[in-house]
């Protein structure tokens, strides 16, 4: 397998709103970075991820961009990111920007411009449609509630925005949008950044029948994904991107790909595909989902988590390369969905990144992770700041009108801001994130969980994670080793082995809050291995045994004789 730099990385991610505010006006921003720069080198990562930066009248944290060559004010100004870039560069550490191309803004200058005249060259940068039988085209269902359409009533026409009202969608058929976005990207790379994560990359191409979708009996809205997920055209687009911009470049690029198999993800990331280095997959992350689609607080079968896992570990081996990742700014906190929130928080934080660095891709870590932050207590949705939250909450309030509590529950489970609230420093005013008050709530935990408490620590989810990015480093195995599953109906113990060459580690995982016993198969039992790190402070199985004990949440890694 070809070695490459980003095979061999560790990716931070930052959510610049919620990470450091460096003037107290409650807004994380690029002053904040720079500032602790030093403390994501030292934890080990390569790479920082950077959310949307751009000028932004915020209808989607961000994501709704007004203008790409621009620094959102609230963040500071194009000469701070010159500084953070080249500071960051100073210390070894990679900046990737996010990529948002699927939709504007309707702040942005060409859809203000689409907006004035049939006859000029920017109507066709977006998609307008006649409306049908005096509704909209078709029955298209936004990602964030209600109608993929607006009426607009200057145009006399609807737009589609797959998201929020104000991201109207581009229209990729058109070639000169396609130029303007590569002349973009073309723009921050020879400022020297050093690739990019796409945003929903996999919907820029559209099936120009638009067809009405599949819908919920009784429901208006349809869902568009098998009209626009993995469109008819987007390997095409994606080819030329590549030719015309990525292949020009030594970068990292990783899109974000929902509804994507392992078949899709070799179209997009196969190491002959000339697209993208990989993509994210969210099989793990819609595990459990219900008749509420994400909305629910069902826990996670360790079963179909091992069956997930091991198929995306073991059908891209030699021809694709994986993503890692547990949470980002899209999800719940990590060890609130997949770990112990409670008495086994830390123990099973750890377990979390020991299955993390040990499984063949780039491992991406989002803010806070590193200490097991956890998911937010909030019990108004006035706390909450994020439209799809609020739009679920209007909708599940109709579900079940009588049960307020059960829809904050829903809500509290999975709501995008239990990631989105501030980083927890230390135990000062505001978690050490600001003097100013804080866009969105501080979790009241932070006294307890933050950097400060973790640093002091030896023994902390903080310390643990440098440890194991270490480790990673430290065995090439973990990077470039096959995977081989073991164990694979017990439903406790997660167990898997990766090699290379004469190099060889197992790694046993305890996910579950009860004494798990294991007897291994007789060839691993024979070959033995000794303990390089467990997530135990005094971990009883030092030594690969044929029967073995593991307590709640046991995490070990050994090296094969």
């Amino acid at each position: 397998m070809e070695k490459q730099w980003w095979k061999e990385s560790v990716v931070y991610q930052i959510y610049p709103r919620s990470f450091l505010d460096s003037n107290d006006d409650g807004v994380g921003d690029l002053g904040g970075i720079i500032e602790k720069l030093d403390y994501i080198h030292d934890l080990g990562a390569d790479v920082i991820w950077l959310c949307p930066i751009y000028d932004s009248p915020n209808a989607d944290n961000g994501y709704d961009i007004r203008d790409y060559r621009t620094i959102m004010k609230e963040f500071g100004t194009m000469k701070d990111f010159d500084k953070l870039l080249s500071e960051a560069h100073r210390k070894n550490l990679k900046i990737v920007m996010d990529l948002v191309v699927n939709h504007t803004s309707d702040e942005h200058e060409y859809f203000q411009k689409s907006r004035q005249n049939p006859a000029n060259l920017y109507r066709d940068y977006y998609i307008w449609k006649d409306g049908k039988n005096g509704s909209e085209p078709n029955n298209w269902g936004s990602a964030f509630g209600g109608s993929a359409w607006k009426y607009d009533n200057a145009v006399k026409q609807y737009y589609l925005h797959l998201f929020a009202e104000k991201q109207p969608d581009l229209n990729w058929e058109n070639p000169e949008v396609r130029r303007s976005v590569y002349k973009m990207m073309a723009w921050w790379l020879e400022k020297g950044v050093d690739g990019f994560r796409m945003d929903v990359i996999n919907a820029i191409s559209k099936d120009q029948r638009f067809l009405d979708g599949d819908a919920a009996l009784g429901q208006k809205y349809g869902s568009w994904g098998k009209y626009v997920n993995n469109g008819p055209r987007v390997h095409e687009f994606l080819r030329e991107m590549n030719r015309e911009v990525l292949s020009k470049y030594d970068i990292m690029t990783v899109g974000e790909t929902s509804g994507i198999t392992t078949d899709d993800a070799l179209k997009y990331a196969g190491f002959d595909s000339h697209e993208l280095n990989m993509v994210f997959q969210f099989e793990h992350v819609d595990l459990g989902s219900d008749e509420n689609g994400k909305w629910n607080d069902r826990p996670i079968s360790l079963h179909d988590l091992k069956e997930v896992v091991t198929r995306w570990q073991t059908k891209l081996n030699g021809k694709a390369w994986n993503s890692l990742f547990w949470g980002n700014h899209d999800q719940p906190r990590a060890v609130s969905r997949y770990g112990d929130d409670g008495k086994y928080r830390e123990k099973s934080a750890k377990l979390l990144a020991t299955l993390l660095f040990t499984l063949q891709g780039t491992p991406f870590v989002y803010q806070g992770e590193e200490i097991g932050m956890t998911n937010v207590p909030f019990d108004d949705i006035s706390q909450f700041r994020d439209i799809e939250t609020k739009n679920a909450y209007r909708d599940l309030i109709q579900k079940y009108p009588q049960n307020i509590e059960k829809v904050m529950r829903l809500i509290r489970a999975r709501s995008r801001d239990n990631a989105r609230t501030p980083m927890q420093w230390d135990d000062a005013r505001n978690a050490g994130f600001s003097q100013g008050d804080p866009w969105i709530p501080v979790n009241p935990n932070y006294r307890e969980i933050n950097v400060k408490n973790n640093i002091c620590d030896p023994d902390s989810v903080y310390h643990y994670y440098q440890a194991m990015i270490h480790l990673r480093k430290k065995y090439p195995a973990l990077i470039y080793g096959t995977y081989s599953p073991f164990l694979e109906d017990h439903k406790q113990i997660f167990c898997y082995q990766r090699t290379l060459e004469n190099q060889s580690l197992l790694i046993l995982l305890n996910f579950s809050e009860n004494t798990a016993e294991i007897r291994l198969p007789e060839e691993i039992a024979a070959e033995g291995g000794k303990l390089l790190i467990s997530n135990c402070r005094f971990p009883k199985n030092e030594f690969l045994a044929g029967t073995m004990v593991f307590q709640p949440y046991d995490g070990n890694v050994y090296l094969m004789n």
